[in-house]
């Protein structure tokens, strides 16, 4: 959509239980042809096939919830990321106000794009402010965010390699309609494992009441470069909650790279539509980074090259003039 180019889409999600499009992918799709004006087919529940037209681009205000289509806790934080690019090159400004998940399984926690991936997209140029006024916790979604993207006037190259220790961590340790007892157990844990590796670090206690059901989230972060999380499930004791955030951390950490793997896959298109060469390391060229970069590279003439590493290396060479410009 941000290069206004016809797309096809088949097989989608061929090989997975529920084969097609899920409300949290049609939604995204319905949502992008709203501010786009596009023509679209295949736009329903279950659909593995999909044409989208874009027309003119629009910003402005929306408003999408993800649970309209059918009652979801899927992912506001992807329906964001989607949103962000094409509005990034939008004429006007934008003010999203988006519903659904907002701290659930396999996918991005709003503190993540808060701590992590905005400021590391306000180094190249996209300038976007992120606010949850609501939390969202699977299975009961209903969670809420505000956002605005302002227009880009142009986008920078992003060239570091060096990763090296992190002055300190940042964290939140946060319950919803559980006791506060939980979250101190996890900051307890987080601190004397971060302690004991020789990390500083300073994690914060947020009780909730705003959610609909209860939930729990220990979030870890080297800002702009890196975050990690883990939530909380019945069962599952908060100590060990801590331990999944932490271990990936600690092991990012070890691996010497600039950034995490799942900021590397979503650096990617955005740089490919930056003038000049990007240059960074992440500890691995995981599954979603290879296949962002090939699907960038269906789209633009831009060349993306992942050394393995370790540290993992990418190299991204736009096309000599950006085409979103």
């Amino acid at each position: 959509m941000t290069l206004r180019t016809p797309v096809a889409v088949t097989r989608i999600r061929q090989r997975r239980p529920k084969p097609g499009l899920q409300p949290q992918h049609l939604t995204v799709v319905r949502a992008l042809a709203a501010i786009s004006g596009a023509r679209v087919t295949g736009d329903a529940l279950d659909s593995t096939e999909l044409t989208f037209i874009p027309r003119a681009l629009n910003g402005g205000d929306y408003r999408f919830d993800v649970g309209a289509i059918r009652g979801s806790a899927g992912s506001v934080s992807l329906l964001f990321q989607a949103l962000l690019l094409p509005l990034a090159f939008a004429p006007r400004e934008s003010r999203l106000t988006l519903i659904g998940g907002t701290h659930v399984p396999w996918s991005p926690p709003v503190h993540y794009l808060t701590e992590v991936f905005l400021p590391a997209l306000g180094q190249i140029g996209v300038q976007a402010r992120l606010t949850l006024t609501r939390w969202g916790w699977y299975p009961a979604g209903g969670g809420e965010v505000e956002a605005t993207i302002v227009p880009a006037r142009s986008l920078s190259p992003f060239s570091h390699e060096a990763g090296g220790r992190a002055a300190t961590i940042r964290g939140l340790s946060a319950v919803s309609r559980l006791p506060r007892s939980i979250a101190e157990r996890q900051q307890a844990r987080a601190l004397e494992r971060l302690a004991a590796a020789g990390l500083a670090a300073e994690i914060a206690i947020e009780v909730d009441a705003t959610a609909l059901g209860p939930g729990t989230l220990l979030f870890l972060a080297a800002p702009g470069r890196a975050g990690f999380s883990a939530l909380g499930r019945r069962g599952i004791r908060a100590e060990a909650v801590a331990d999944q955030a932490v271990d990936p951390l600690l092991a990012w950490l070890a691996s010497g790279a600039l950034v995490d793997d799942h900021l590397a896959d979503q650096l990617i298109p955005f740089l490919a539509l930056a003038p000049g060469v990007s240059t960074f390391t992440c500890p691995t060229p995981s599954l979603h980074l290879r296949t962002v970069a090939w699907v960038v590279q269906q789209f633009l003439p831009a060349r993306i090259e992942l050394d393995e590493g370790p540290p993992a290396r990418v190299r991204i060479t736009p096309p000599p003039t950006s085409a979103a410009q």
